[in-house]
């Protein structure tokens, strides 16, 4: 199995290459021709680079997408999302997620990031390959709630994963029955 870093490696190296290639074929290509002016000269190296940064952009653009694929096929693939849902009666600071008692991801929210979310923002918190069969989910939801006291709450999902990829939602939102946040996860259709 390919690492993510040699397949990031790989990318660079291959696009480094092409860029060189692409390079020594334009340098070989004006050696033959006459030599304009020095102003023309100039203009026409400039707008070489700029069609070679382009291509490389299309280039790096096409592995990353390949990249993609190659690590996380659409037949084992899982990818879980965060979004909130109002928030009067939580403050989130962090996430935490575990996947088969497995911390696969966590992160601390600055609140710029957290107004992005109630804005209707959706960030995607891991992405990554399990096999079919039974799975856990389980997420710890910390931050500040009713009153500003300290608030850490989990959800969990118990999930069969089977061919195709698998798209789940943390939710935060309120429940105004209780006056206290509410915290699912779900599976998406």
């Amino acid at each position: 199995m390919i690492s993510n870093m040699q397949v990031t490696g790989r990318r660079w190296l291959l696009a480094a290459t092409a860029f060189a290639a692409m390079g020594a074929a334009l340098t070989a290509g004006r050696a033959h021709a006459e030599a304009p002016p020095a102003a023309e000269q100039a203009r026409g190296v400039d707008a070489d680079v700029q069609v070679l940064k382009q291509q490389l952009v299309d280039l790096n653009r096409d592995l990353f997408k390949l990249e993609e694929e190659l690590l996380y096929p659409a037949s084992t693939q899982v990818a879980v999302f965060l979004s909130v849902d109002v928030g009067t009666f939580f403050a989130l600071d962090a996430v935490t997620l575990k996947v088969d008692d497995k911390e696969v991801a966590h992160y601390l929210y600055s609140d710029r990031e957290v107004q992005a979310l109630h804005r209707g923002g959706v960030q995607k918190l891991y992405l990554g390959n399990l096999k079919a069969g039974p799975h856990e989910i389980v997420a710890f939801f910390t931050g500040k709630g009713p009153h500003e006291r300290d608030y850490r709450r989990g959800a969990t999902l118990t999930f069969d994963k089977e061919v195709g990829a698998k798209y789940i939602e943390l939710r935060i939102s309120d429940r105004l029955a209780t006056l206290e946040p509410e915290f699912v996860v779900r599976q998406w259709q």
